[in-house]
C-alpha cells in the first residue's frame, strides 16, 4: 500500500531555533534575525540577541580599562589573594618544618650564591608570632585591595616582587660586610647584619605604600592621612628589637620609584612601557645590590 501525500496548506513550515532544533520558536534575534528559544535569547536594548550574537559582539569589543591599564571587568584583587594564600600556607609549613626559615630566609651572606632568596624570604614569617603574618597580611590585603584593581595583575605582582626585591637590597647595601681575614667564627659578634636572616612581607608591602603615596600624589589626592601612618611604622620599626627597619626603608623607596613608573606610563600611549619601566627599577636595585657584594670577600658572600 502506497501512502498519499498530505494536503497542501500553503503555510509556511514554523521555525525553529538552530541551537535546539527540537524546539520550535517564533521569537528571531534582532541582529541575525534567527529564530531563538527561550534558553538562547539575551535580553537587548530592543527585543533580544541569541547567544552567538553576544559572544560576537563581546569578542570583537574592546575590554574596559581603568587609567593604568587594568581591566574594568572582574577587579577581583586575585594576586593579592593568593599571595596573602600563599604566605599563610607556607606559615603553616614553618610550624611543622622551622628549617624553612633556615633554607629560604634572606641573608647578605648568601644573597650573592642564592639570590632567590630576596623573594622566598619575603613569603615567610616568623613562626613563634602570628601577630608577624597576621599584621602583614592585614596590610597586605588593605593595599593590595586599593591598588592591583587599578593596576591590573601583572604590574600589581612586579610592584610587590620589585618591591620585595629592594627590601633586600637595601637590608645587603646597609649591612656591614666583614673585612677580608676576618674568621668565620667570629662574624656573628663582629658583623650580625652581615648573618642574620630576615623573613616577612613587610618590605613588599612598605612598597606598596610607596607606590600608593606616589600615585595618590599624582592624581591629586591628599596624603596628610598616610604621613602619620607612615612614621609610626617608621617610628615601630626603630624601636621594636628584630625588626628590620632597612628592609622597610627599601621597599618604601623602591615601591615610590616603581609608583613614579606607574604614573608617567599610565597614558593609553605610554602603557607598554610601564612593564619594561618596573623592571628597570628592578635592575637598579639588583645593580646597587652587586656592586657591594663586588667589595666583600668571596668567603662572605
Amino acid at each position: 500500500m502506497n501512502e498519499l501525500p498530505g494536503p497542501d496548506t500553503g503555510l509556511p513550515a514554523p521555525p525553529f531555533c538552530p541551537r535546539h532544533p527540537d524546539r520550535e520558536s517564533w521569537v528571531r534575534c534582532q541582529r541575525c534575525g534567527r529564530p531563538v528559544c527561550a534558553q538562547c535569547q539575551r535580553p537587548a536594548a530592543v527585543g533580544v540577541h541569541c547567544v552567538d550574537c553576544v559572544a560576537e559582539a563581546a569578542h570583537g569589543s574592546r575590554t574596559p580599562r581603568t587609567r593604568f591599564g587594568g581591566q574594568l571587568r572582574g577587579r577581583d584583587a586575585l594576586v593579592t589573594k593568593v599571595i596573602v594564600g600563599l604566605c599563610l600556607a607556607v606559615w603553616v609549613g614553618e610550624l611543622v618544618r622551622p628549617a624553612l626559615v633556615v633554607d629560604f630566609g634572606f641573608a647578605p651572606v648568601v644573597g650573592w650564591s642564592e639570590p632567590w632568596r630576596a623573594i622566598t624570604g619575603a613569603f615567610l614569617h616568623d613562626r613563634s608570632s602570628p601577630m608577624h603574618v597576621g599584621f602583614n597580611m592585614f596590610s597586605l590585603w588593605v593595599f593590595g585591595t586599593a591598588l592591583e584593581p587599578s593596576l591590573g595583575r601583572v604590574r600589581f605582582a612586579l610592584l610587590y616582587l620589585v618591591s620585595a626585591v629592594g627590601g633586600a637590597a637595601a637590608i645587603v647595601l646597609l649591612a656591614a660586610a666583614p673585612e677580608a681575614g676576618t674568621l668565620g667564627r667570629t662574624v656573628q659578634q663582629t658583623n650580625p647584619s652581615w648573618v642574620t636572616l630576615t623573613v616577612g612581607a613587610s618590605a613588599a608591602i612598605f612598597g606598596l605604600f610607596g607606590a600608593y603615596m606616589v600615585i595618590n600624589r599624582g592624581l591629586g589626592r591628599s596624603n596628610s592621612g598616610m604621613w602619620t601612618l607612615l612614621v609610626a611604622n617608621a617610628v615601630f620599626g626603630f624601636l621594636v628589637p628584630n625588626v628590620s627597619w632597612q628592609g622597610h626603608l627599601g621597599g618604601l623607596l623602591t615601591g615610590a620609584a616603581c609608583g613614579g613608573v606607574l604614573m608617567a606610563t599610565r597614558d593609553p600611549g605610554r602603557r607598554r612601557w610601564a612593564v619594561p619601566g618596573l623592571l628597570a627599577v628592578l635592575a637598579v636595585v639588583v645593580a646597587l645590590a652587586a656592586v657591594k657584594y663586588a667589595g666583600v670577600s668571596p668567603l662572605y658572600r
